[in-house]
């Protein structure tokens, strides 16, 4: 059994890696010649800061959410902005799906849901707690802080070590699901997550909290695999902002503040993750 679940999550792997390269080159390509322009966007949008917090978290990257945190933490931009990019942000989520047969029909409503539920809570936030949480400091000394990448490297070089890293996560969650699924079956393990219940949202929500590219990934997988819903991806990848969460606690001196954002998050993400699955 374990020969077969190791071939299969092999071969899973290895026919994602050409497609992920590609994707990553992409990704470094915009991040690098276009990261300007886009921080000038959100530092300029003033009250449409949530809208464009939102189509920029679409991105499937978490280098926006890196800005945001740092913008936010400048007082550049508000609140609810920096919770509609965290909101809308997938990280590897939409590039994994996109990779496996059968999952990219489930993208187009992935992405419009979040997005929907970024912009009317960021609007939300901003309209009810804006001056309760902070209130922008423009001329403030900004703090900065990146994702972990480093501009000496090449493109390329970037892209591939993205790539083995993520590989290297495909593999392992893959392999612990397929294990998981042979040893318990979908149906058990579902229910150990609370499946079919308005409670999986809740773990998978706190799943998402993982500040790495790991909750996309384990959420996806989970997601493909039957074993997690749809509205519970959701409240997951709702909550996976990645490397933003940490640069967010990292760089904004208030840190009471930065645990009310990620709390609030946190409670954005279960609600919508729960009306959703009511409604499903």
């Amino acid at each position: 059994m374990i020969g077969d679940i190791l071939a299969d999550t092999s071969i899973d792997s290895l026919k994602m890696l050409p497609y992920l390269f590609l994707a990553f080159v992409l990704i470094e390509a915009l991040e690098r010649y276009s990261g300007a322009f886009t921080e000038k966007i959100l530092r300029k949008v003033g009250k449409a800061g949530p809208v464009a917090g939102a189509l920029l978290g679409c991105i499937p990257q978490c280098g926006f959410s890196v800005m945001a945190a740092n913008l936010y933490a400048g007082g550049v931009i508000s609140v609810g902005t920096l919770l509609s990019v965290f909101i809308a942000t997938s990280d590897e989520a939409i590039l994994i799906m996109l990779g496996t047969p059968g999952a990219a029909a489930a993208i187009g409503p992935l992405v419009a849901a979040k997005m929907v539920i970024a912009v009317f809570f960021g609007y939300l936030v901003d309209l009810l707690l804006k001056d309760k949480i902070s209130v922008p400091r423009e001329g403030e000394r900004q703090c900065r802080e990146r994702e972990d990448h480093d501009e000496e490297k090449g493109m390329i070089w970037s892209a591939l070590d993205h790539t083995a890293r993520i590989f290297v996560y495909l593999f392992v969650f893959t392999g612990v699901v397929n294990l998981c699924v042979e040893a318990f079956g979908i149906s058990r393990l579902s229910e150990f997550l609370l499946g079919d219940t308005i409670f999986q949202p809740v773990i998978a929500a706190a799943i998402g909290l993982i500040p790495n590219c790991a909750a996309s990934v384990i959420l996806t997988q989970l997601y493909i695999g039957g074993v997690v819903s749809f509205p519970s991806v959701i409240a997951g990848l709702c909550t996976g902002a990645g490397v933003g969460l940490i640069v967010l606690c990292k760089v904004n001196q208030d840190r009471r503040e930065s645990a009310r954002v990620i709390g609030i998050l946190f409670v954005i993400a279960v609600t919508s993750g729960i009306f959703l699955q009511i409604l499903m």
